[in-house]
């Protein structure tokens, strides 16, 4: 009763009415930890894209493959500098206006001019021909058609922007349109009833966004929920047994990873980051921190097949050897067990974030495994907004973060924004390998299979040997679903909840 109470209470608090789930309306309750940073796509499309607001121009299957969206086909010039697009004939906004190529174009020309993946990509001008959408780029770039999968190429009406290209509203073509908006916790969408394919069962959905673990798992537990992402271990083992939900999982191309500062003088030697990575128990966190066979021995997961490099030596848990290592760097051990050199301790920060409450407890066991080795850790943890920002002023030492492969679904547009020469606030922090950077620029402009996975085989091989992030964990994704509803499912790239293919158990 107290949990029931407790979560209703919160509900009143935060003004959200959560507790007319538990009523029995109609209305299908989502819960997830993240928060929705505002109207433009550059900012919150990817709870657009997830809610069934907005569109792409170009979708992606289970594998991550293209597939048409709100383009149905698309032509690429023999010299591999022209696309054109075909557009969906009878789409239209959510305020009724068609869609055309003039919206096309104009939406992305506006998220070419922001923060998000099209500026990486060598696009010389987006026009309109006829019905077509017509991209030229500079040179060939293989990835365009993932990079138009992206959640922050959404395209949205005309009468979205202001006169100076600012998105004041979110008016999408998808099969629900937006009713309230509070940003940065709460949406609440209704069927579209002039969406252009098949119509939902669900008439409407509320999003709320709830930070707390333990939180989100009392809204699945007593009701007030009715689909929660990202439960915490131990929430995940009690909700199992619970008669009012069923508990989804699946792996998605997501690594728990230690961002580490590259240029820090206590890191800039590769065999410190080797120590680092050697005194790490990945099996030990697996089986008790995540509670699923995860433990990262490289970057990318099987489930990331045309990335995960079989060939490579697998990273290892050897303390003795990561002590041995930092002798050779002349660390000491002090007689309160931890390493010093010339006065100094061999002591870091890390950064880390609860959005994903399992984060937190990785993060303390970390600091007890490097410990062992002589390492002292301080654990900060904070919003995950710190991660970038400290590396951007360049403080950051350490950040143990969740990081997507499939931000497009293709992987090499994470890895563009991540490993570019400079750094990225998700990867490397400065480090840069000319080689690397080589095969990543050549990956980008190749169509060809075989020499595709020759590149990408070398590229993981050079991280792996100089380790600019250490690889702790793959990932699984989990969600309690009330077994009121009905055909659900968890995408592995984390595009969509599937709102619009759920319906109501009869």
């Amino acid at each position: 009763m107290l949990r029931t109470v407790s979560v209703l209470a919160l509900g009143l608090v935060l003004g959200i009415g959560h507790a007319q789930a538990a009523a029995g309306d109609d209305i299908l309750d989502i819960v997830a930890p993240f928060e929705i940073n505002g109207t433009d796509p550059s900012t919150g499309g990817d709870l657009f894209l997830k809610m069934g607001v907005a569109e792409t121009l170009v979708g992606a299957d289970e594998a991550g493959k293209p597939i048409p969206a709100l383009a149905t086909s698309w032509e690429l010039s023999d010299d591999g500098k022209v696309w054109r697009f075909k557009l969906r004939p009878h789409a239209t906004f959510h305020d009724g206006t068609p869609l055309t190529a003039e919206a096309v174009v104009a939406a992305l020309t506006a998220a070419k001019g922001k923060p998000g993946i099209l500026n990486k990509a060598p696009i010389e001008t987006v026009a309109v021909d006829g019905n077509d959408v017509v991209v030229r780029l500079s040179e060939p770039f293989a990835p365009l058609l993932a990079f138009l999968a992206q959640n922050t190429t959404a395209i949205l009406a005309p009468a979205a922007y202001d006169d100076k290209g600012r998105v004041t509203q979110v008016i999408g073509t998808g099969p629900y349109k937006i009713s309230l908006l509070q940003a940065p916790q709460k949406m609440t969408v209704e069927r579209f009833d002039g969406y252009w394919g098949e119509k939902p069962s669900i008439r409407a959905a509320s999003y709320l966004a709830v930070g707390r673990g333990e939180t989100r798992a009392l809204m699945a537990e007593s009701g007030d929920a009715d689909f929660v992402f990202n439960l915490d271990p131990a929430s995940r083992t009690r909700l199992a047994r619970s008669p009012k939900v069923n508990i989804l999982s699946v792996s998605i191309p997501r690594s728990i990873l230690l961002k580490v500062n590259a240029g820090d003088p206590l890191l800039k030697d590769i065999r410190a980051r080797q120590a680092l990575s050697l005194a790490v128990d990945r099996e030990g966190i697996a089986a008790a921190i995540l509670r699923y066979p995860a433990a990262a021995n490289q970057l990318f997961p099987p489930s990331v097949a045309s990335w995960h490099n079989a060939n490579v030596q697998p990273l290892a848990y050897d303390a003795e050897k990561a002590k041995a290592l930092l002798a050779d760097l002349g660390w000491k051990l002090g007689s309160d067990g931890l390493l010093a050199k010339g006065g100094q301790r061999f002591a870091l920060t890390l950064v880390t974030y609860p959005d994903r409450p399992e984060l937190p407890l990785v993060a303390a066991v970390l600091q007890e495994q490097l410990k062992e080795v002589g390492v002292a850790i301080t654990i900060n943890s904070t919003n995950s907004s710190e991660i970038p920002a400290k590396h951007q002023d360049g403080s950051l030492q350490m950040g143990l973060a969740a990081r997507n492969f499939a931000l497009v679904p293709d992987p090499i547009g994470t890895m563009l924004q991540d490993y570019p020469p400079q750094g990225g606030d998700w990867g490397s922090m400065n480090w840069s390998n000319a080689e690397f950077d080589q095969a990543i620029k050549d990956l980008s402009n190749i169509s060809d299979a075989a020499q595709g996975q020759s590149l990408r085989e070398k590229a993981v091989s050079i991280l792996q040997a100089e380790l600019p992030v250490i690889p702790i964990a793959w990932y699984q994704q989990t969600a309690a679903v009330s077994k009121k509803l009905e055909n659900v499912r968890l995408d592995p790239f984390e595009r969509d909840f599937g709102l619009a293919r759920m319906r109501w158990a009869q």
